[in-house]
């Protein structure tokens, strides 16, 4: 198999991924959906779900649509990525750039189908985490650790699979998901994986995104003087979150490391 088909499938894999989950986090966020305060459980599920699509869909490059996974199956020794696919540098970056390119394009199509609820919704913060992951409590060392510990349980148990006989296909790997989110994901909206989270902050970064409601008051002061029926609210200053977008990245990186280092002894 060439390293072009491998850049397409994971460009769409990884796309069908981010698509759907930003897509139920919108659904549960933003402003007049009819998701509205669907709760945490409904977004476990649903990117548990987006994975398994994003996994179909990327079935002819083996299904990585995770940095931190290919990350791990290159530090575990393996000789192929998937069944004609070598692992060497240029594989290795193929499928990296896929991976954020994919991402990058699923985050603006999840926009592109909220995109009356982006304009009705004065919540820079909600709108923010339909792309990208952010801190319950901001304190970075454990934010770091807890993408780390995520992480390592995705891509351990994904490194599993090979030699156990379950018969699930993807549906295993989205029901890995699904625990990962209900289990580890309260500190940090559990990431686990770069592309999804650093590709999206940018389409954030560059989209508009800003509130398209009534015209905001232009002093704030004037807000708190006159809280009466029909005030304006002053909306958020759109604001990406840079950073914090480290920890998204170099945390499922060195989970996914630490994974493929401890599967040359597990299996």
């Amino acid at each position: 198999m060439g390293l072009g088909t491998v850049f397409l499938s994971e460009v769409l894999g990884t796309g069908m991924l981010i698509l759907l989950g930003s897509g139920v986090v919108a659904n549960v966020l933003l402003t007049k959906s009819k998701g509205v305060d669907g709760g945490w459980l409904l977004i476990n599920f649903g990117w548990g779900l987006a994975v398994m699509a994003g996994v179909f869909v990327a079935y002819k490059s083996g299904g990585h649509i995770n940095p931190a996974v290919t990350f791990g199956i290159l530090v575990s020794g393996a000789e192929e990525y998937a069944s004609g696919v070598a692992v060497s540098v240029a594989s290795t970056a193929v499928y990296i750039s896929g991976q954020m390119l994919g991402a990058f394009l699923g985050a603006c199509a999840a926009y592109l189908a909220y995109k009356n609820h982006f304009d009705a919704d004065e919540d820079e913060d909600k709108k923010l985490a339909v792309f990208a992951t952010g801190p319950a409590i901001r304190a970075y060392r454990w934010n770091f650790v807890t993408e780390v510990i995520g992480t390592f349980v995705l891509v351990i148990v994904v490194l599993s699979f090979a030699g156990t006989p379950h018969g699930l296909g993807p549906a295993a790997v989205a029901l890995l998901v699904v625990g990962i989110g209900a289990s580890l994901g309260g500190p940090t909206g559990y990431a686990i994986n770069p592309a999804r989270d650093l590709a999206p902050r940018i389409a954030h970064a560059v989209l508009p995104t800003g509130y398209k409601g009534p015209e905001p008051v232009a002093d704030p002061a004037t807000v708190a003087a006159s809280a009466g029926p029909g005030t304006v609210r002053t909306p958020k200053r759109k604001d990406s979150d840079w950073s914090y977008a480290w920890i998204p990245v170099l945390g499922p990186l060195v989970g996914g490391g630490l994974a493929g280092l401890a599967s040359t002894l597990l299996f």
